[in-house]
């Protein structure tokens, strides 16, 4: 059963969230991450969707996702996002 980070942010630096994009990229492949949604074009269909930013990246399992999170190659990285945007973030199964 597959793992998914799904993370829907508002970026309030572009600039510096650059250096996130560029670090943390490594570490989701190191895990076996695979991007499947990072940002794009999107339209609301129902309710209310808070931020301009969605990211979806697959793990081979979840416990694989938990693993990254809490990984020492993620640690450094993460408070470069935190600095740099707001947002929600959940780990969840897939299917």
């Amino acid at each position: 059963m597959s793992g998914f980070v799904i993370a829907n942010i508002d970026v309030k630096d572009s600039e510096a969230y650059k250096e996130y994009v560029g670090k943390v990229v490594p570490t989701v492949k190191k895990f076996g991450g695979e991007y499947i949604v990072r940002a794009g074009e999107y339209k609301v269909m129902e309710g209310e969707w808070e931020n301009p930013r969605t990211v979806i990246i697959k793990f081979p399992n979840y416990e694989k996702a938990l693993e990254w999170y809490d990984s020492e190659e993620y640690k450094p990285v993460k408070p470069i996002r935190l600095k740099n945007s707001v947002g929600n973030m959940i780990i969840i199964k897939g299917v």
